[in-house]
């Protein structure tokens, strides 16, 4: 296996399979939600997994959507229909149709914009609205 530093050209992102950045995407938000829940109270470990388990899953990022899909550029709304729209393997025990494939979008958006050094864009659309209320 070979390691491939990132960020990588965006050019490079958009070529790749909108599963693939979804596979990465789904890796990054989970850290970044497990990241926060830690840093933000003083919950044992079973608890810390029960609610991240509720933020990172199908339904509770299809609920995120509803707050993030206004505030996408062009290039990062192409991205979330390609991840949406993308033909998936496997198929959620817990989620509709409709939520997968939209969790799959989102998804898609976090692996793209991790893979291309925007990080803050990330924290951005994902987390600083959440702690602003």
């Amino acid at each position: 296996m070979q390691f491939t530093p990132i960020p990588i050209e965006r050019d490079r992102a958009r070529q790749m399979s909108p599963v693939v950045l979804a596979f990465v995407g789904d890796a990054v938000y989970t850290l970044y939600v497990r990241q926060s829940l830690a840093l933000s109270a003083g919950y044992k470990t079973g608890e810390l997994n029960r609610r991240a388990s509720e933020v990172v899953s199908a339904h509770g990022q299809s609920g995120d959507l509803e707050h993030i899909l206004p505030k996408l550029t062009e290039e990062e709304e192409a991205v979330y229909h390609r991840g949406r729209n993308a033909k998936k393997a496997t198929k959620s025990k817990h989620a509709t149709v409709g939520e997968y494939a939209r969790s799959t979008g989102l998804e898609a958006v976090v692996g793209y914009l991790y893979l291309t050094g925007q990080n803050d864009r990330i924290l951005q659309l994902f987390f600083e609205e959440k702690t602003e209320g």
